[in-house]
Protein backbone atom coordinates (compact mmCIF):
# COMPACT_ATOMS: atom_id res chain seq x y z
CA UNK A 1 0.00 0.00 0.00
CA UNK A 2 1.33 3.42 -0.99
CA UNK A 3 0.25 4.98 2.28
CA UNK A 4 1.95 2.20 4.71
CA UNK A 5 5.32 3.32 2.53
CA UNK A 6 5.02 6.75 2.99
CA UNK A 7 4.83 5.81 6.95
CA UNK A 8 7.67 3.81 6.67
CA UNK A 9 9.67 6.73 4.83
CA UNK A 10 9.35 9.14 7.72
CA UNK A 11 9.42 6.56 10.58
CA UNK A 12 12.90 5.79 9.31
CA UNK A 13 14.12 9.27 7.96
CA UNK A 14 12.73 10.04 12.04
CA UNK A 15 14.82 7.04 13.80
CA UNK A 16 17.43 8.22 11.60
CA UNK A 17 17.45 11.69 13.11
CA UNK A 18 17.26 10.55 16.64
CA UNK A 19 20.62 8.10 15.57
CA UNK A 20 22.78 11.01 13.71
CA UNK A 21 21.70 13.29 16.90
CA UNK A 22 23.50 9.97 19.51
CA UNK A 23 26.03 9.60 17.02
CA UNK A 24 26.94 13.59 16.82
CA UNK A 25 26.61 14.09 20.64
CA UNK A 26 28.12 10.71 22.38
CA UNK A 27 30.41 9.81 19.79
CA UNK A 28 29.23 6.15 19.12
CA UNK A 29 25.81 5.61 20.38
CA UNK A 30 23.24 7.60 22.87
CA UNK A 31 24.02 8.17 26.36
CA UNK A 32 23.41 4.93 28.81
CA UNK A 33 22.11 4.81 32.41
CA UNK A 34 24.58 6.80 35.08
CA UNK A 35 26.14 8.89 32.20
CA UNK A 36 25.79 12.58 32.27
CA UNK A 37 23.54 14.33 29.91
CA UNK A 38 22.04 17.73 28.75
CA UNK A 39 18.65 16.64 27.85
CA UNK A 40 16.44 13.85 27.28
CA UNK A 41 17.07 13.04 23.58
CA UNK A 42 21.15 12.39 24.62
CA UNK A 43 19.48 9.48 26.47
CA UNK A 44 19.16 5.95 24.97
CA UNK A 45 14.92 5.26 24.67
CA UNK A 46 13.30 4.91 28.21
CA UNK A 47 15.87 7.14 29.54
CA UNK A 48 15.46 10.89 31.17
CA UNK A 49 18.32 13.65 31.75
CA UNK A 50 18.10 14.24 35.48
CA UNK A 51 19.88 15.47 38.20
CA UNK A 52 19.38 13.96 42.38
CA UNK A 53 20.65 16.44 44.92
CA UNK A 54 19.21 14.11 47.46
CA UNK A 55 22.31 12.17 47.26
CA UNK A 56 24.40 14.98 46.49
CA UNK A 57 24.66 14.15 42.27
CA UNK A 58 23.76 18.06 40.75
CA UNK A 59 25.06 16.96 37.50
CA UNK A 60 22.29 15.50 35.21
CA UNK A 61 22.75 11.90 34.13
CA UNK A 62 20.90 9.56 31.96
CA UNK A 63 18.20 8.37 34.84
CA UNK A 64 15.39 5.17 34.42
CA UNK A 65 13.36 5.19 37.56
CA UNK A 66 12.89 1.50 39.01
CA UNK A 67 10.13 1.07 41.57
CA UNK A 68 10.74 -0.80 44.59
CA UNK A 69 8.78 -4.19 45.17
CA UNK A 70 5.97 -3.59 47.50
CA UNK A 71 6.60 -6.93 49.47
CA UNK A 72 10.48 -5.35 50.29
CA UNK A 73 8.19 -3.06 52.07
CA UNK A 74 6.08 -5.51 54.27
CA UNK A 75 5.45 -9.27 53.71
CA UNK A 76 3.10 -11.79 54.64
CA UNK A 77 -0.14 -9.58 53.90
CA UNK A 78 -2.78 -10.46 51.10
CA UNK A 79 -2.52 -9.80 47.48
CA UNK A 80 -4.98 -7.41 47.35
CA UNK A 81 -3.36 -5.46 50.44
CA UNK A 82 -0.62 -4.24 47.94
CA UNK A 83 -0.05 -1.98 45.23
CA UNK A 84 1.08 -3.46 41.57
CA UNK A 85 2.69 -1.17 39.17
CA UNK A 86 0.36 -2.01 35.72
CA UNK A 87 1.06 -0.51 32.09
CA UNK A 88 -1.54 0.52 29.90
CA UNK A 89 -1.57 -1.13 26.22
CA UNK A 90 1.49 -3.27 27.43
CA UNK A 91 2.26 -4.40 24.43
CA UNK A 92 2.02 -1.63 22.22
CA UNK A 93 5.82 -0.70 21.94
CA UNK A 94 7.29 0.56 18.64
CA UNK A 95 10.63 -2.44 18.91
CA UNK A 96 7.85 -5.24 17.36
CA UNK A 97 8.24 -5.28 14.11
CA UNK A 98 4.96 -4.67 13.03
CA UNK A 99 3.55 -1.89 10.91
CA UNK A 100 1.18 -0.93 13.05
CA UNK A 101 0.00 2.69 13.06
CA UNK A 102 -1.85 2.70 16.33
CA UNK A 103 -0.27 4.71 19.17
CA UNK A 104 2.66 3.39 20.90
CA UNK A 105 2.19 3.78 24.64
CA UNK A 106 5.40 1.87 26.13
CA UNK A 107 9.34 2.36 25.40
CA UNK A 108 10.21 -0.97 27.26
CA UNK A 109 9.54 -4.47 25.76
CA UNK A 110 7.14 -6.63 28.65
CA UNK A 111 10.53 -8.39 29.32
CA UNK A 112 12.28 -5.15 30.49
CA UNK A 113 8.77 -3.93 31.87
CA UNK A 114 8.77 -7.02 33.73
CA UNK A 115 12.34 -6.61 34.89
CA UNK A 116 11.37 -2.75 35.80
CA UNK A 117 9.42 -4.13 38.45
CA UNK A 118 5.68 -3.75 36.53
CA UNK A 119 3.50 -6.59 37.79
CA UNK A 120 0.02 -5.77 35.70
CA UNK A 121 -0.43 -6.00 32.39
CA UNK A 122 -3.14 -4.89 30.10
CA UNK A 123 -3.23 -7.06 26.91
CA UNK A 124 -6.03 -6.60 23.96
CA UNK A 125 -6.31 -10.17 22.15
CA UNK A 126 -8.09 -10.33 19.19
CA UNK A 127 -8.39 -12.94 16.51
CA UNK A 128 -6.51 -12.35 13.25
CA UNK A 129 -4.74 -14.50 10.74
CA UNK A 130 -6.01 -17.45 12.21
CA UNK A 131 -4.62 -16.80 15.63
CA UNK A 132 -4.88 -14.60 18.41
CA UNK A 133 -2.67 -11.76 18.20
CA UNK A 134 -2.20 -8.23 20.30
CA UNK A 135 -3.69 -5.49 18.37
CA UNK A 136 -4.95 -1.67 19.36
CA UNK A 137 -7.90 -1.63 17.47
CA UNK A 138 -11.60 -0.78 16.71
CA UNK A 139 -14.55 -2.19 16.25
CA UNK A 140 -13.68 -5.60 17.41
CA UNK A 141 -11.55 -6.33 14.80
CA UNK A 142 -7.82 -6.25 13.82
CA UNK A 143 -6.19 -5.17 11.12
CA UNK A 144 -2.89 -5.37 9.64
CA UNK A 145 -2.72 -1.75 10.42
CA UNK A 146 -3.39 -2.27 13.88
CA UNK A 147 -1.70 -5.35 14.67
CA UNK A 148 1.17 -5.40 16.89
CA UNK A 149 2.14 -8.99 17.66
CA UNK A 150 0.94 -12.57 17.94
CA UNK A 151 0.06 -12.89 21.54
CA UNK A 152 1.61 -16.20 22.23
CA UNK A 153 4.95 -14.27 22.06
CA UNK A 154 4.56 -11.60 24.89
CA UNK A 155 2.64 -14.91 26.85
CA UNK A 156 5.90 -16.76 26.53
CA UNK A 157 7.88 -13.60 27.39
CA UNK A 158 5.43 -13.70 30.64
CA UNK A 159 6.00 -17.16 31.43
CA UNK A 160 10.17 -17.08 31.08
CA UNK A 161 10.08 -14.30 33.73
CA UNK A 162 7.79 -16.49 35.75
CA UNK A 163 10.39 -19.44 35.54
CA UNK A 164 13.38 -17.10 36.28
CA UNK A 165 11.59 -15.27 39.58
CA UNK A 166 9.81 -18.15 41.33
CA UNK A 167 8.36 -15.61 44.09
CA UNK A 168 6.95 -13.34 41.65
CA UNK A 169 3.31 -12.66 40.58
CA UNK A 170 1.92 -11.19 37.61
CA UNK A 171 -1.85 -10.16 36.67
CA UNK A 172 -3.03 -9.89 33.24
CA UNK A 173 -5.85 -7.52 32.70
CA UNK A 174 -7.33 -8.86 29.20
CA UNK A 175 -9.93 -6.71 26.85
CA UNK A 176 -11.28 -9.43 24.72
CA UNK A 177 -12.39 -9.67 21.31
CA UNK A 178 -11.62 -13.06 20.36
CA UNK A 179 -14.18 -15.23 19.37
CA UNK A 180 -12.96 -18.46 18.48
CA UNK A 181 -14.09 -21.07 20.25
CA UNK A 182 -11.81 -21.93 23.43
CA UNK A 183 -9.25 -19.65 22.00
CA UNK A 184 -7.86 -18.02 24.96
CA UNK A 185 -7.26 -21.24 26.64
CA UNK A 186 -5.49 -22.22 23.79
CA UNK A 187 -3.23 -20.04 23.30
CA UNK A 188 -2.67 -19.59 27.64
CA UNK A 189 -1.98 -23.73 27.44
CA UNK A 190 0.35 -23.07 24.10
CA UNK A 191 2.82 -20.66 26.21
CA UNK A 192 3.10 -22.46 29.39
CA UNK A 193 1.52 -20.11 32.04
CA UNK A 194 -1.36 -22.54 32.92
CA UNK A 195 1.20 -23.99 35.12
CA UNK A 196 1.25 -20.69 37.27
CA UNK A 197 -2.65 -20.32 36.87
CA UNK A 198 -4.48 -18.87 40.03
CA UNK A 199 -7.75 -20.28 39.76
CA UNK A 200 -11.50 -18.65 39.73
CA UNK A 201 -12.16 -20.69 42.13
CA UNK A 202 -9.79 -19.09 45.06
CA UNK A 203 -10.62 -15.42 44.03
CA UNK A 204 -12.89 -13.97 46.66
CA UNK A 205 -16.62 -13.06 45.88
CA UNK A 206 -17.94 -11.26 48.37
CA UNK A 207 -15.17 -8.24 48.93
CA UNK A 208 -12.96 -11.12 51.23
CA UNK A 209 -9.30 -10.69 50.66
CA UNK A 210 -7.01 -12.70 48.70
CA UNK A 211 -4.91 -15.33 50.06
CA UNK A 212 -1.52 -13.86 50.91
CA UNK A 213 1.40 -13.44 48.56
CA UNK A 214 3.23 -15.93 50.61
CA UNK A 215 0.39 -18.44 49.96
CA UNK A 216 0.15 -17.75 46.21
CA UNK A 217 3.87 -18.40 46.05
CA UNK A 218 4.02 -21.41 47.73
CA UNK A 219 1.05 -22.88 45.85
CA UNK A 220 2.74 -21.67 42.32
CA UNK A 221 -0.60 -19.79 41.50
CA UNK A 222 1.60 -16.68 40.25
CA UNK A 223 -0.37 -15.75 37.53
CA UNK A 224 -3.72 -13.35 37.51
CA UNK A 225 -6.10 -13.09 34.69
CA UNK A 226 -8.99 -11.60 34.22
CA UNK A 227 -10.99 -11.73 30.59
CA UNK A 228 -13.86 -8.36 29.42
CA UNK A 229 -15.91 -10.86 28.23
CA UNK A 230 -18.23 -12.28 30.84
CA UNK A 231 -18.92 -15.99 29.13
CA UNK A 232 -15.23 -16.93 29.64
CA UNK A 233 -15.66 -17.50 33.07
CA UNK A 234 -17.75 -20.57 32.41
CA UNK A 235 -16.50 -22.03 29.24
CA UNK A 236 -12.94 -20.92 29.87
CA UNK A 237 -12.23 -20.39 33.82
CA UNK A 238 -10.94 -17.24 33.23
CA UNK A 239 -11.82 -14.48 35.39
CA UNK A 240 -14.53 -11.67 34.40
CA UNK A 241 -12.92 -8.80 35.58
CA UNK A 242 -15.60 -6.84 36.42
CA UNK A 243 -17.00 -9.36 38.96
CA UNK A 244 -13.84 -8.86 41.04
CA UNK A 245 -11.97 -5.40 40.01
CA UNK A 246 -12.99 -2.05 40.39
CA UNK A 247 -11.58 0.52 38.15
CA UNK A 248 -11.61 4.45 38.14
CA UNK A 249 -12.20 6.54 34.78
CA UNK A 250 -8.83 6.16 32.50
CA UNK A 251 -8.05 9.45 30.68
CA UNK A 252 -8.43 12.93 31.15
CA UNK A 253 -11.47 12.44 33.10
CA UNK A 254 -9.79 10.18 35.43
CA UNK A 255 -7.45 12.84 36.46
CA UNK A 256 -9.81 15.78 37.87
CA UNK A 257 -8.81 16.58 41.54
CA UNK A 258 -11.46 15.84 44.03
CA UNK A 259 -13.30 13.25 41.60
CA UNK A 260 -12.54 9.82 41.10
CA UNK A 261 -15.72 8.50 39.25
CA UNK A 262 -15.66 4.30 37.64
CA UNK A 263 -15.44 3.54 34.06
CA UNK A 264 -18.58 2.72 32.52
CA UNK A 265 -17.88 -1.32 32.71
CA UNK A 266 -16.67 -1.39 36.04
CA UNK A 267 -19.03 -0.85 39.54
CA UNK A 268 -18.71 2.08 41.46
CA UNK A 269 -15.67 2.46 42.85
CA UNK A 270 -16.68 2.57 46.61
CA UNK A 271 -18.43 -0.89 45.98
CA UNK A 272 -17.90 -3.28 48.86
CA UNK A 273 -18.12 -6.59 47.28
CA UNK A 274 -15.24 -6.40 45.00
CA UNK A 275 -11.73 -6.35 47.14
CA UNK A 276 -8.99 -5.47 43.89
CA UNK A 277 -8.83 -1.55 42.32
CA UNK A 278 -7.24 -0.77 39.04
CA UNK A 279 -6.36 3.09 39.36
CA UNK A 280 -5.60 4.38 36.06
CA UNK A 281 -3.31 7.55 36.30
CA UNK A 282 -2.71 8.73 32.67
CA UNK A 283 -3.77 11.55 30.26
CA UNK A 284 -5.32 11.51 26.64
Amino acid sequence: MKGSNVFFSILSAHHLFILLLCLFIAGSSCLKIGETCSSNSTCDPGLSCQSCSANGNTRQRCTMIQPSSPTSKVKGLAFNKYSWLTTHNSYAQSDTGSASLSPKNQEDTVTSQLKNGVRGLMLDMYDFQNDIWLCHSFNGNCYNFTAFQPAINVLKEIETFLAANPSEIVTIFIEDYVTSPQGLTKVFNASGLREYWFPVSKMPKNGEDWPTVDEMVQQNQRLVVFTSKSSKEATEEIAYNWKYVVENQYGDDGMKAGSCPNRNESSPMNTKTISLVLQNYFKT
